[in-house]
């Protein structure tokens, strides 16, 4: 994934596009590079590493000033992470200047066409193919639009491209396939982007773009059409936050921010799913109550921490809806040739809408006439618009790469979506959901009371730094939460950890356990008696070979005292709701963990916010 920036108007281009950069990074950090249009002339400028080191440059040697501008920032995929790699990209006689997002899968074959006749390419890159193919083009196409319609039709893979030229001063061009790109409309002014976080401080209108589509910006006006040349339907929206969601507000790091955040954005996920009669209402839930009871199996497809949401997903399906339900991995769903139906529900998670694996996973279970249901955060993205219906969570803009309040807002959307099932199949009482969803209005003060609570655990994860391997147990959704307790870490801390779980502890990974390997265990509520009672014999075996323990446990629970080094508390909570309580302790502890050895938590290495690419 990478960062998108385009601007034309009346402003000095440079001063929009480094702004909206700042605002990417975080889809981005392996190199950064803007083009801007001057007199007719283009002028680059980029540098390997974090925006800074652009900002630096730019101010060393100011390019010519302009109204036009495109800007990057990289997340390599094809080539180092170097100045010669970094975007944009020129053509031969740097005329046009191209940034892009996502992968070119035929640029080997393309980039040896060009070379032989006669081109040269400096990078690595598949991106610079594109520039030398335009410039080919535009020698007969006569305008950039057409030209760059023209080297789509030859593409193959995922792109966004954002393309500008001499012979044009006044014109941006963005083309659109299987990864994000988002016009923002303003007064005498109009903006491109990946996220309309690059642009939020200009202007909260914005128009998606679909598959397969070509948008011409000037300063008075926006055209898009398709890769056909013909002229594209498309649908105009209201940003519904601003700048200052998309900025730090005194913490030191998006993620602190965010996970300050929580409550709020569990309430605000909840709001309005309570209709005048009583009855639970989903958002742009498209699919019919007949449908929905023709439904005899539910697969719900995720990656990463959306993943997670989904294993937890599957225990409330099962346990509310009475419907079987399988978890699969996005990345490994339609190579295995699943079984699908017309009565089978896929349920797609993914926060930004655009992570490509699972876009692919929901375009094949299409294929099979499955009904699709989409979980996303971001209105207009492309997996709401492939899905049947879609339940939007509302957490506004999550900036940090590693999930956190994304994470929590996606647990309350699958428990409304099993509530709703139950009350459409008739496996609950309409009074028994209507429980349930007050129970979940109170999960933000819980959340809240856990964060209140929270600096012991920040004052063990400093305690830790040195470590080098944490292991994390659970037990019913307790295993899906260690899951992403070792996941945080692996992300921020780059150290090695691992979720287990606890029934599987004798089964092997009761070998890894040493004098003093620190290991958390995610206890069930005391009402799960029998879990309960099972993983304190876990903790007891493990803390008996030299483990030190780190016991996440209800208020109140004290037989689990004698054997937890550290205990954490929590709020007491219905079991299958546990996890909203229960995962807070793990993020601040990764977070302050990461930060203790020095990292930047917001941009852990090698990593980038969405995966864009397969």
């Amino acid at each position: 994934m990478c960062g998108i920036v385009g601007y034309v108007g009346a402003k000095p281009a440079l001063d929009v596009v480094v702004e909206g950069l700042a605002r990417l990074e975080y889809r981005g950090y392996d190199s950064a590079g803007v083009a801007l249009l001057s007199d007719g002339r283009l002028a680059t400028a980029k540098r390997a590493g974090k925006l800074i080191n652009l900002r630096k440059a730019l101010t060393e040697s100011p390019p010519p000033a302009g109204t036009l501008g495109i800007g990057h920032t990289r997340w390599a995929t094809h080539g180092p992470p170097n100045d010669r790699n970094a975007h944009p990209h020129t053509d031969c006689g740097g005329t046009v200047a191209v940034i892009h997002n996502g992968i070119i899968e035929n640029f080997a074959t393309l980039r040896a066409e060009l070379e032989e006749g006669g081109h040269t390419l400096r990078s690595d890159t598949d991106t610079e193919a594109v520039a030398h193919l335009i410039e080919d083009e535009l020698k007969t196409a006569g305008d950039l639009a057409e030209a760059t319609r023209r080297v789509c039709g030859r593409l193959e893979g995922a792109f966004t491209l954002v393309a500008v030229h001499t012979g044009d001063p006044g014109l941006v061009v963005g083309a659109r396939r299987n990864s994000p790109l988002v016009v923002g409309v303003g007064d005498g002014e109009n903006f491109l982007a990946s996220d309309v976080a690059a642009f939020i401080a200009h202007t909260r209108d914005a128009i998606e773009l679909g598959q397969d589509q070509i948008v011409e910006l000037r300063a008075d006006g926006v055209t898009v059409t398709g890769f056909d040349g013909l002229p594209a339907e498309v649908k105009e929206y209201h940003v519904d936050w601003d700048v200052s969601a998309a900025e730090k507000g005194g913490y030191d790091y998006f993620m602190l921010k965010e996970i300050a955040e929580q409550p709020r954005a569990v309430a605000d996920t909840l709001l309005g799913r309570i209709g005048a009669d009583g009855r639970l209402t989903l958002d742009e839930m498209r699919i019919s109550d007949q449908e929905l009871r023709e439904v005899d199996k539910i697969i719900i497809v995720a990656c990463g921490t959306s993943f997670h949401a989904g294993l937890i997903a599957k225990y409330a399906i099962e346990h509310w809806a009475g419907l079987p339900c399988e978890v699969e991995l996005a990345s490994e769903f339609r190579y295995r040739d699943p079984i699908l139906s017309r009565s089978t529900l896929v349920i797609v998670i993914s926060q930004s809408g655009e992570t490509m694996d699972a876009l692919m996973a929901l375009r094949h279970a299409r294929e099979q006439h499955a009904k699709l249901l989409g979980i996303c955060n971001v209105n207009g993205s492309t997996l709401p618009r492939e899905c049947d219906g879609v339940l939007y969570t509302h957490a506004g803009p999550e900036i940090a790469v590693a999930s956190t309040k994304a994470f929590l807002t996606q647990l309350v959307a699958v428990y409304l979506i099993a509530l709703y099932l139950a009350q459409v199949r008739g496996t609950k009482w309409g009074d028994e959901v209507f429980a349930m969803v007050q129970l979940l209005a109170q999960m933000p003060e819980k959340v809240e009371k856990v964060l209140e609570t929270m600096e012991p655990v920040r004052e063990l994860a400093r305690s830790l730094a040195g470590e080098h391997c944490v292991l994390f147990l659970g037990r019913h959704v307790g295993f899906p939460v260690a899951l992403e307790g070792a996941l945080k870490l692996k992300e921020l801390a780059y150290m090695h950890a691992e979720g287990f779980a606890a029934g599987e502890l004798k089964h092997g990974p009761i070998a890894l356990i040493e004098d003093g390997l620190p290991v958390v265990v995610v206890v069930p509520p005391r009402v799960r008696d029998v879990l309960h009672d099972k993983i304190v014999s876990n903790i007891q075996e493990i803390r008996a070979r030299g483990a030190r323990t780190i016991v996440i446990a209800e208020e109140g629970d004290t037989s689990v005292e004698p054997y937890a080094d550290t205990l954490i508390s929590v709020p007491a909570v219905p079991t299958l709701l546990q996890p909203l309580v229960t995962t807070v302790p793990l993020q601040v502890f990764a977070c302050e963990l990461a930060t203790a050895k020095g990292h930047d938590v917001d941009q852990p290495r090698n990593l980038a916010k969405s995966v864009t690419v397969e």
